[in-house]
């Protein structure tokens, strides 16, 4: 299976950036995984919610040009804390169905800080959310990477802590 992480931002702190590590080397006995960091946009200071809204959309359709030359066949997945909120077994069936059906290539989505665009959010085919809380962007890169390594263990009926 092949999967993709595209992200607005990098991991600016060492411990975010070794834990992704971490779980990018565990998940490479499992699948093919890249993570495609996407530039943010500034927010003008004193920028109100006009200039939250551009920065939603230069983003957003950063992202969108990015999923539109590599989507072909691709199944897309954008984080959003309105999404269908699934547990660690649910979303290890829901990668083995995909894989099932032909889908070999995921593409998940996190956006900013500030959201992604409705746009965005309509171009996908599947929204997940974690939690009705809200995560630092770069805190769910790890979340969704470690859930990712967890759902492959299911999958793999290998031991993995509960």
């Amino acid at each position: 299976m092949n999967i993709e992480i595209i992200c607005i931002g990098r991991l600016k702190e060492r411990y975010w950036a070794e834990a992704a590590a971490e779980y990018c080397k565990r998940l490479g006995r499992f699948c093919r995984l890249s993570i495609t960091e996407l530039a943010e946009s500034r927010l003008a200071d004193g920028g109100g919610a006009a200039a939250e809204a551009a920065v939603i959309e230069a983003e957003s359709e950063r992202i969108l040009k990015r999923i539109e030359a590599k989507a072909a066949g691709a199944r897309i997945i954008v984080l959003d804390v309105n999404g269908k909120q699934l547990d660690s077994e649910e979303l290890a069936a829901e990668t083995a169905r995909l894989g099932t059906e032909g889908k070999s290539r995921i593409i998940f989505i996190i956006g900013g800080s500030l959201g992604l665009s409705e746009e965005l959010l309509a171009r996908a085919d599947e929204r997940l959310s974690f939690s009705r809380m809200t995560f630092p962007h770069q805190l769910m890169r790890v979340i969704l990477l470690e859930q990712l390594y967890r759902a492959f263990k299911i999958n793999a009926n290998e031991k993995y802590h509960k």
